[in-house]
């Protein structure tokens, strides 16, 4: 399990590593560069794919191969054939701050979070299929990390400041979301940041400033910890053929000074635990 160097952009924030089943390829981006990149496992090329000027928190695939870019000031936008199509220039609750991670939910739509604003508050809403948004959390220290369980029954979401990963009952039909637990509590230096799910069921969480990704059982007990060769690991996802490879984004590029000379970097682990595709947004409007 020997994390191996895949791409080294220097990102000054790279996140949101994201699996395309449609084209067989990992997307991942860079926050305040507004960059995003692909990389195609076959022929161990990478590419910038796209450069903006709005800094990108969050992104899902859209059913027809389209992005859908979650940005700075509230700003949601279809990325097609290189071009934007803004569904909300801004929300007003959001001006001057940004999305964070998101999520496409089994129906297809889209849960995504923001950072803390000036009073310290972050939020998460849901971006319904016809376009409606809708706030669902609110008083969040920083919205992070996002999944669901195989069977769709739960789904977790990260808040990072609080150092907590939490757990809710999760009704697919409505995308409503209730019964809010605690499923881990973060210690020491560590915190939670992007993650994902694998088959079993089983939690993978991105733990920044503990140069580490860790398994939690669906009891929240941890199984496994891999370490990276850098402190700040953002996010991660399941790739690959076989849905056996784990991708994960750094941070640092830009202090290299700091956090040491392959900070920013993206990283695969090789496992044999498979994850499961991400779903599709289909936000239609």
């Amino acid at each position: 399990m020997e994390p191996e160097l895949i791409a080294d952009y220097q990102n000054h924030v790279g996140e949101g590593p994201l699996w395309n089943h449609l084209d067989n390829k990992l997307y991942w981006i860079d926050i305040p560069q507004a960059l995003i990149f692909k990389f195609d496992p076959k022929t161990n090329e990478h590419e910038i794919f796209y450069e903006g000027t709005a800094a990108i928190g969050g992104f899902t695939i859209q059913e027809n191969g389209d992005l859908l870019l979650f940005m700075e000031n509230g700003g949601i936008a279809k990325l097609s054939n290189g071009s934007l199509e803004y569904l909300f220039k801004e929300i007003s609750e959001e001006k001057n701050g940004r999305f964070n991670d998101v999520i496409a939910d089994p129906e297809g739509r889209v849960f995504c979070g923001t950072m803390p604003d000036q009073n310290g508050n972050a939020r998460l809403y849901k971006l319904d299929t016809d376009g409606t948004l809708t706030k669902v959390l609110d008083g969040i220290k920083l919205s992070n990390g996002l999944g669901f369980s195989p069977d769709c029954s739960k789904m977790y979401y990260t808040d990072t400041f609080a150092k907590k990963i939490y757990q809710f009952d999760y009704e697919r039909k409505n995308g409503e979301i209730t019964n809010q637990r605690n499923f881990v509590q973060i210690d020491g230096e560590g915190m939670p940041d992007g993650m994902t799910v694998d088959e079993q069921g089983c939690v993978w969480s991105a733990i920044a400033r503990d140069s580490s990704i860790k398994r939690y059982a669906d009891n929240g007990l941890e199984k496994l910890s891999i370490t990276f060769p850098t402190e700040l690991i953002s996010s991660c996802t399941f790739g690959g053929a076989h849905m056996d490879e784990l991708y994960v984004t750094t941070i640092g590029g830009d202090q290299r000074e700091e956090y040491g000379p392959v900070a920013g970097a993206l990283f695969r682990v090789k496992l044999n635990i498979r994850g499961v595709p991400e779903y599709l947004s289909k936000i239609n409007m």
